[in-house]
């Protein structure tokens, strides 16, 4: 387990970094904290991360949302979305965005450009302590998994920063709870009054038995897999017929990445390496529009019609 100097030392190195330039799980171990009532809180204590090798308690996710107008073959479908993983999150180029960037340099593209940026998200685990939400199952395994959205990692990350925070909050015997308050502004959940507790809490007989029973699992298995060449000119294409306003494919993309729900085709190749995209779901209702970094300038306001917006992106990569 990493100390929080360490933490502290890894969280100022992406920051000086990233001024530079700029999972559905299929059990139910998620614990859904956005669907606790409007003036609600839910009190958590969060867990290192089962990996060792891993300096912080949490894994970060970079996911692209692809639109489609609806599935091929499919008279009954409507607007259908997928999510790909994005290959910045192994530090590779990412074919969606090396294309979306340039569009930042054009205002009729700038919406646009917001509506395929990467997502960003974090997966942490932990004990759910208190909370408002009746969920109709409850796991076994008190450890449950949390999606975080940007706002509420800002918050976890201010205050592991903080120079007066002497313990890790992950703590067995000197952490603190995390107290995450909902409230609404600007027509979307809001998370920006949640705090950690005042005083620092030990783990309880109940919580450390579960530990030890349990184990804490592996964060960075609730990420996608790295996909392989053919996987990533896979999501190029779908990322093309995306903006063209084209359907999904199921034939020609169902091996690979597919809408929530859907199930995989059969296939009787054995030699594929057809990409997984079992991720844990994003908080449905955080906005999940991440802060555009530096490289892509705020929008300057007005807009254009989808047919024009599609002809400039057309006209563009027929340069």
């Amino acid at each position: 387990m990493a100390t929080l100097a360490e933490i502290r030392a890894k969280l100022q190195a992406q920051e000086n970094n990233g001024s530079k330039s700029s999972t559905s799980g299929g059990d139910n171990a998620i614990f859904p904290f956005w669907n606790i009532p409007e003036q609600s809180t839910a009190v958590l204590r969060f867990l290192p991360d089962g990996n060792e090798s891993n300096s912080f308690f949490w894994v970060e996710r970079l996911m692209i949302r692809l639109p489609f107008s609806g599935i091929k073959g499919d008279s009954d479908s409507r607007n259908t979305f997928v999510q790909v993983p994005c290959m910045e999150m192994w530090n590779e180029t990412c074919p969606v965005l090396t294309e979306v960037r340039t569009w930042f340099k054009d205002p009729a593209l700038e919406d646009m450009g917001r509506k395929y940026w990467k997502k960003r998200s974090y997966i942490f685990q932990g004990f759910v302590l208190d909370s408002p939400l009746a969920e109709d199952t409850v796991p076994e395994n008190p450890v449950r998994r949390f999606i975080i959205g940007p706002q509420i990692f800002q918050l976890l990350k201010a205050a592991l920063m903080d120079p007066e925070l002497e313990e890790l909050p992950t703590d067995y015997t000197s952490g603190l709870d995390f107290r995450l308050t909902k409230t609404t502004k600007g027509g979307y959940a809001d998370y920006s009054t949640s705090t950690w507790a005042r005083r620092e809490r030990a783990l309880d007989k109940a919580e450390m038995e579960a530990v030890s029973q349990y184990g804490l699992f592996d964060l960075s298995s609730f990420l996608p897999n790295k996909p392989d060449e053919t996987a990533v000119n896979v999501i190029k294409e779908m990322f093309e017929v995306s903006v063209d306003g084209g359907q999904y494919d199921p034939e020609a993309f169902g091996q690979y990445f597919r809408p929530a729900g859907m199930y995989k085709p059969q296939t009787d190749s054995t030699s594929s390496k057809a990409e997984e995209t079992t991720t844990a779901p994003a908080p449905k209702e955080e906005k999940q529009e991440e802060t555009v970094v530096s490289e892509t300038p705020q929008s300057s306001g007005g807009g254009s019609k989808a047919e024009d917006i599609l002809a400039t992106i057309r006209a563009r990569q027929s340069q």
